[in-house]
């Protein structure tokens, strides 16, 4: 089945964003920025860089997939997709956009200090943790992803993110985000205990809103036949 000309263009767009933010990103990590922004790891430390590489990613996916003629590795190709879009893409780049302007609100030097405006321009910013949601509702909108229950999965990226903050702390004795070193240890383990939670929660949540969307879409089809 020929795959819709809507669904090639938007995956396109997408990866070719995501590749220039990403681009953007790394070329600051050679410019004069505040003190401990890219210490030890640059921006792979973050979660928000390492998301955008997730991002980059799944559409780099979706494009081919799109443009796969081959019948056994459409199949696959697609079934690869559905699993990284619903399992990591979704409740990921949700995450990310839901706890950084939590926080923000609540104070911004605790996670985005203001001494990084001057370097970081505010498109950079709303395209690192504004944008990436609107995407994601514009993907589960534009195709269904059919995957198993594969929570696990999820909990197990989220799970890796703690373990390279800690790593990072115990090498350098520096916190990645300035919010963590206000937090007492009983303070920290409840903090990645309820993002696990978070993460739990919108990996369902991704999975509600994809059944939704499309067996209403699919009963309307039926309807119309």
């Amino acid at each position: 089945e020929k795959t819709p000309l809507s669904w090639s263009l938007f995956h396109v767009t997408m990866l070719t964003w995501y590749a220039f933010v990403v681009k953007s990103l790394a070329a600051k990590d050679g410019e004069e920025l505040p003190p401990g922004i890219f210490f030890y790891g640059g921006p792979w430390k973050y979660l928000t860089f390492l998301n955008l590489l997730l991002q980059m990613s799944f559409f780099l996916l979706a494009t081919l997939v799109d443009f796969q003629r081959v019948q056994k590795s459409f199949v696959f190709l697609t079934s690869l997709k559905d699993l990284l879009f619903s399992v990591f893409v979704f409740p990921v780049g949700s995450f990310v956009v839901l706890l950084f302007w939590t926080i923000f609100a609540f104070d911004r030097e605790l996670v985005y200090p203001a001494t990084i405006d001057a370097f970081f321009p505010p498109w950079m910013n709303h395209a690192m943790h504004t944008f990436v949601l609107p995407v994601l509702l514009g993907e589960v909108l534009l195709q269904p992803h059919c995957v198993s229950l594969s929570l696990s999965l999820s909990l197990s990226l989220s799970l890796n993110s703690p373990c390279r903050i800690v790593w990072v702390y115990l090498s350098v004795g520096l916190w990645v985000y300035p919010l963590l070193g206000r937090l007492s240890s009983a303070g920290l383990v409840f903090f990645f205990f309820f993002n696990m939670s978070v993460v739990a929660f919108l990996y369902e949540l991704g999975d509600k809103l994809n059944v939704l969307v499309w067996s209403q879409r699919r009963a309307v089809k039926s309807r119309e036949e």
